[in-house]
């Protein structure tokens, strides 16, 4: 992506325009963050209390018994939103398909290692492991780096 900022007092007010070949993803988060759709945090459950969720310190988001919980840490707080749901949500911070059940943060894998069956075992900054199915690990590959969005 090609960047160009031109700065004049003369401009009444900032303009941006984009020049791309055809409509992706990229483009769609790129104009969320510049309209400013994009939430800033997530409200997860921790007992009965409700907690404010940044989605930067989230490593991992996963679904199990009809729950879902985000991961920071040795944290785990459960999410009142469909897998989906989150999935769509943090696309734009970075977060990608694991697996049909885990979703997880781009920014937070410190390593990964190929497993014999071709699945990927994914270590976070915190020490967590996740694993990848094979179904995901091409597109992963791809977004580690910088291939895909």
């Amino acid at each position: 992506m090609n960047v160009k900022i031109d700065l004049d007092g003369n401009y009444d007010q900032t303009s941006v325009t984009i020049h791309a070949k055809e409509w992706s993803e990229e483009l769609e988060q790129l104009v969320q963050m510049i309209n400013g759709s994009q939430r800033k945090r997530l409200i997860g459950m921790e007992g009965a209390q409700s907690v404010l969720l940044h989605p930067e310190d989230i490593e991992y988001v996963y679904s199990e018994s009809g729950k879902v919980f985000a991961v920071m840490g040795k944290r785990s707080v459960e999410l009142k939103m469909k897998l989906y749901e989150v999935e769509e949500y943090l696309k734009s911070y970075q977060f990608g398909r694991f697996s049909k059940s885990v979703i997880g943060s781009i920014n937070h894998i410190q390593k990964f290692e190929l497993s014999f069956n071709g699945n990927l075992c994914v270590y976070f900054t915190s020490g967590n492991k996740e694993y990848v199915s094979r179904r995901y690990v091409r597109s992963l590959k791809e977004q580690l780096t910088g291939g895909g969005n």
